[in-house]
């Protein structure tokens, strides 16, 4: 058991949560409870899983919790493509928030390694 916060990979996907809801602050209305609340939900979903990995007691439990992160963070990377191709927000903001996902996933996968090590 490990405090979550000092854990690199959670630092980066925390920050990804936060430039998620600043990217999706003026989403229209009707979105409200669509794909603005489904895109927040899977994207904190991410440094939730982790946090709750760093507080299980054997490595094995933690990487099961990686493991869905990684799923989340498939389906953050589906919802930012929807959300572009709708036009809620441009190819650079895209980019962006896809460049951020990709650098947590891959140190979700690193970390997943290190845990099977």
């Amino acid at each position: 058991m490990q405090d979550f916060r000092n854990l690199k990979v959670w630092q980066k996907a925390h920050a990804f949560v936060l430039d998620v809801y600043a990217a999706t602050v003026d989403f229209p209305q009707h979105e409200m409870f669509g794909v603005r609340s489904q895109l927040r939900r899977e994207a904190y979903f991410i440094p939730s899983k982790l946090a709750e990995g760093a507080g299980r007691e054997t490595d094995a439990e933690f990487a099961k919790c990686l493991y869905v992160a990684q799923g989340a963070a498939s389906a953050v990377e589906y919802l930012l493509i929807l959300c572009r191709d709708l036009g809620y927000f441009g190819d650079v903001k895209h980019a962006q928030l896809s460049d951020s996902l990709v650098e947590v996933r891959k140190m979700m996968t690193g970390f997943s390694k290190t845990l099977k090590a």
